[in-house]
């Protein structure tokens, strides 16, 4: 994949995104989805303030919602010659927190339907609350994922299992 592909989000993530966040007095979901991935150029210079790093581009990352301090939640294109589907999804908080928090958007369809959202999924302390499954995004990850259900601590268990470097990989870049 390349800093040119399309940016529209594939149909089961639009699917999903379209279904309001509440985020409830801070007991709900803080996420503020974007209506297309974040353009090649928004994304770069978003890489480049994070990291501190003018050498980079954003061409790893299609970045598709952003949480109420400006952490945002991305694909992070990290399987070669791979459907951007089959990609590892990401948050990296506005103070410096990262996590690979589902390891594909199937994945992420069921985190999101257990009332998880992207910066919530990066923290343990979240994991530990009482779920507030979403019925409708329920019903998409049924409808784009049918048999992956697990619950969504191992999810993202496994996902940071899949991905131990990811931390490490991203404060390499950091200047």
């Amino acid at each position: 994949m390349t800093a040119t592909d399309d940016r529209r989000f594939p149909t089961a993530l639009a699917a999903a995104l379209a279904v309001p966040f509440d985020y409830n007095g801070g007991a709900g979901i803080d996420f503020e989805p974007f209506d297309t991935f974040l353009c090649a150029e928004d994304t770069t210079d978003w890489l480049r303030a994070w990291t501190g790093n003018d050498e980079l581009t954003g061409e790893n990352f299609r970045v598709f919602g952003q949480d109420g301090s400006g952490g945002y939640a991305a694909f992070w294109l990290a399987r070669p010659d791979r459907p951007l589907t089959d990609q590892p999804v990401v948050f990296m908080g506005s103070e410096g927190e990262t996590g690979v928090i589902a390891a594909d958007l199937a994945d992420l369809l069921w985190v999101l339907a257990a009332g998880i959202g992207p910066s919530e999924a990066s923290t343990d302390h979240h994991l530990d609350q009482k779920p507030n499954p979403s019925p409708q995004r329920t019903a998409i990850a049924e409808q784009f994922a049918p048999n992956r259900w697990r619950p969504a601590k191992a999810i993202i268990e496994q996902a940071g299992k899949e991905f131990p470097d990811f931390d490490d990989i991203v404060f390499e870049l950091c200047r």
